[in-house]
């Protein structure tokens, strides 16, 4: 823990008191989404202190050119960034000739600042003595809508407290805005337009290279103690900025306000020609209904996702707090009502990573989404990746794979890879088992096959041609090996025979292999489609089966378990309890070469593969090779601590847990990696949710039924959750006394627990 101001609370993130230098951090957590946008918490006045200003805008980005300092055939051309876009939520506030600025007051009191979660807004409150010895008081109130996702609104009220004073609110635009993450400095935006209509304005602009069409709007109206006002703006404007402004003469203790609607109409929704008269329409559905009646629909429209995501904890508040934060943000980022949207590690909150898809999606969002949504938003996941498989294909032959050798991206957006380090572009290839295994899970879960013949066969027959085209046939140890590889622990580069590329390597070819039979025997007509346009061959078959079955896994007969690659045991093995903690993060105090040469894992790498295939182990073998990897283990990285809080509590190693539990729950409010200036962690987010529901509550599907252990950590008194199993909800309820299931659905439900039959039939409590 780096952080300990976020004040515990079930349904709210809450600071308070103003620390300048937690602006950027506090800009992150309480961020703002609905899917289609969202934006860092930047304040709305001017601040000239640090600060880090991001509005995103979903599926626009910019093909920033690769820097690196030695090309190497192969890499890419660029880095996708998630772009700043131009910025709707500026009010400038003048009062008495001097502007609002917290950076500049000479005093800031009864500060205070709250994302609700349970409605989805953000909240500010503060005093301040500018230094003209002006003393207001301000409340600011903003949110995105989920109804009306091209918009976002802000109320913004001030209050002066020590006299009378002229109050000058000045909403604008601006396109004249830069990244924080950026290669080369280049210009991001072209501003094509900037107009106004009324109390209404636009920036038209579009990205440079990818060109997308973008118009940011606005609309104000101004109050005196809720009272509108009719007040003609005072208009400004020059290339790349407009602004409004609204005078008054504010009474001491009378309170002038703003309220300010806003937001984006972009290409992908509009034609481009139309995006001025789309945000025209946006606006006018806004005003109509009014900030209080939008208020009360996001606050009705959160409703209906918490009663369906949430998880309770009780006894233990900041448990509560962390499960609530990460599942309202995964919420914020993807909703699944946009099948041409993927889930970014950053999200709505920052720029690191490019705002792309990675693995993270297959490997830990998938789940989420499955169980709190419904399957169709899983598919759609699913078939972002069918839809780029020509693109993976084009980047296995970028690499001399032909065939129809698919290698899916580490790091994409329209499905070309745009990861800019070798070791990851090139050798972190295990990414093409995860997009396999996510299918294999979809099916597993929803029981629904009709994906496989439709899309999903021909994913697994491209991923398993990449394998038997990467596999090397080694005479020296007449097996197949996997040379030159980076595992999911990126502490270890160019290795050979990582021990969990090499096992999902052979299971996505024998997957590939029994889906083939499956598709043969029953979906005669696909079978004819895929193999006209595959052009696959029994011979071509047997060369996988070829490689899957001699596939060389490395084993130490000293410690009974798999290596997690050639050469492991030839590091020092220090533990990580016996490294100095002022080492650590490695990644920030060491050298790459030292990391390199350490035993120290990132993240689950090993226990990756024995997590996604906990069933082809014995609980025996996980343990071995549990307490003999973890550790070596220093969870640098956000993904690691869900893994192994799920595998621990699956051990009964019940303290262990709760402490990962805790670490994954709050990785960015505690700040344990030293970076959540930088944006949130959103797809581990989804690991929380797994340590819970998969973890404590043991929910596996075995037989084709779902499967529960239920344990509960001793800092709790109870817990439950929702899942959405086959279009029927059944909650599931943990105390330490028993463990309840309830099922909302039409048809009776037959379950295990600890092993044993139960039969749930709707609406009636079960008590285990």
């Amino acid at each position: 823990m780096n952080l300990d101001y976020i004040i515990p609370n079930n349904w709210s993130i809450l600071e308070e008191g103003f620390n300048p230098d937690l602006v950027e951090s506090s800009e992150s957590i309480f961020s703002l989404g609905n899917g289609a946008m969202g934006q860092r918490a930047n304040f709305e006045e001017t601040f000239s202190g640090a600060t880090f200003q991001g509005s995103y805008i979903a599926g626009v980005y910019y093909p920033d050119k690769t820097r690196v300092g030695w090309w190497k055939n192969g890499y890419p051309e660029y880095f996708a960034k998630v772009l700043n876009a131009p910025n709707w939520i500026g009010i400038k506030v003048l009062i008495n000739g001097v502007y609002l600025d917290l950076h500049t007051s000479t005093k800031v009191s009864n500060f205070k600042r709250e994302l609700n979660m349970k409605e989805g807004w953000l909240s500010r409150s503060f005093e301040a003595v500018l230094p003209n010895n002006v003393e207001v008081k301000v409340n600011t109130k903003r949110f995105l809508s989920l109804d009306l996702d091209e918009i976002g609104a802000i109320k913004y009220e001030v209050t002066p407290l020590n006299g009378d004073a002229e109050i000058t609110f000045e909403p604008y635009l601006d396109s004249g805005i830069t990244n924080e993450d950026t290669n080369w400095d280049d210009k991001f935006w072209d501003t094509l337009n900037v107009s106004h209509d009324n109390h209404q304005a636009f920036i038209q602009a579009k990205t440079m290279k990818t060109d997308f069409y973008v118009c940011a709007f606005m609309e104000s109206e101004v109050f005196i103690d809720g009272k509108t006002l009719l007040i003609e703006p005072k208009i400004q404007a020059d290339a790349t900025t407009t602004t409004f402004s609204y005078k008054h003469k504010v009474k001491q203790h009378q309170t002038y306000g703003i309220h300010k609607f806003g937001g984006y109409t972009v290409d992908r929704n509009h034609p481009k020609v139309e995006l001025v008269q789309a945000a025209k329409t946006a606006l006018k559905k806004a005003t109509d209904f009014g900030f209080d009646t939008l208020l009360t629909m996001q606050k009705d429209a959160w409703a209906k996702i918490w009663e369906m995501a949430d998880i309770t904890i009780d006894g233990d508040v900041k448990a509560q707090q962390g499960i609530r934060f990460n599942i309202y943000h995964l919420n914020q980022t993807y909703l699944g009502t946009d099948a041409s949207l993927n889930i970014g590690p950053k999200g709505f909150t920052g720029e690191k990573y490019g705002g792309s898809t990675y693995w993270d999606t297959e490997a830990y969002c998938i789940p989420f989404y499955m169980a709190t949504k419904d399957q169709s938003v899983a598919r759609n996941l699913l078939a972002y990746r069918y839809n780029h498989l020509q693109k993976a294909i084009e980047n296995a032959e970028k690499l001399g794979f032909s065939n129809g050798a698919a290698l899916y991206p580490m790091v994409t957006m329209n499905g070309e890879e745009c990861h800019n380090e070798w070791e990851i572009t090139f050798e972190e290839i295990h990414r093409n088992g995860a997009i396999a295994f996510a299918i294999f899970n979809y099916h597993r879960y929803t029981g629904d096959y009709s994906y496989i013949p439709e899309k999903g066969l021909e994913v697994l027959i491209a991923i398993a041609r990449f394998w038997q085209q990467r596999a090397t046939f080694s005479t020296h140890k007449n097996k197949y090996v996997i040379l030159g590889v980076t595992g999911p622990n990126e502490y270890e580069n160019n290795v050979n025979n990582n021990w969990y590329t090499n096992y999902i390597a052979k299971w996505c070819i024998d997957y590939a292999i029994e889906n083939i039979a499956r598709v043969e025997k029953e979906f005669a007509s696909d079978y004819t489609r895929i193999m006209n346009k595959t052009r696959l061959s029994q011979a071509e078959i047997e060369q996988w089966k070829a490689v899957a079955d001699t596939m060389y896994f490395p084993f130490s007969d000293e410690h009974n378990i798999y290596l997690q690659q050639d050469g492991f045991l030839d590091k020092e093995l220090v533990t990580v309890a016996n490294l100095d903690k002022s080492q650590r993060p490695i990644n920030q105090k060491w050298s790459w070469d030292r990391i390199l040469r350490s035993p120290y894992i990132k993240q689950a790498d090993t226990l990756q593969g024995f997590y996604f295939f906990e069933d082809h182990f014995s609980t025996e073998e996980l343990k071995r090779h549990f307490d003999f990897y973890e550790p070596f283990t220093v969870h640098e990285s956000s993904l690691s601590p869900c893994v192994h809080s799920i595998q621990a509590a699956k051990l009964g190693q019940m303290d262990q847990a709760y402490t990962f539990y805790l670490r994954t729950s709050r990785l960015d409010l505690d700040d344990y990696n030293h970076e959540v200036h930088e944006g949130l962690h959103i797809t581990s987010m989804a690991g929380t949710w797994m340590s819970i529901v998969e973890g404590f509550g043991g929910m596996r599907i075995k037989n084709n039924q779902l499967s529960f252990e239920p344990k509960i950590p001793n800092q709790w008194d109870a817990y439950s959750f929702k899942v959405n199993f086959r279009h029927q909800i059944l909650k599931v309820m943990v105390s330490h006394q028993d463990t309840k299931f309830e099922l909302d659905g039409n048809e009776d439900l037959s379950i295990l627990v600890h092993g044993k039959t139960v039969l749930i039939s709707p609406n009636n409590l079960v008590s285990i």
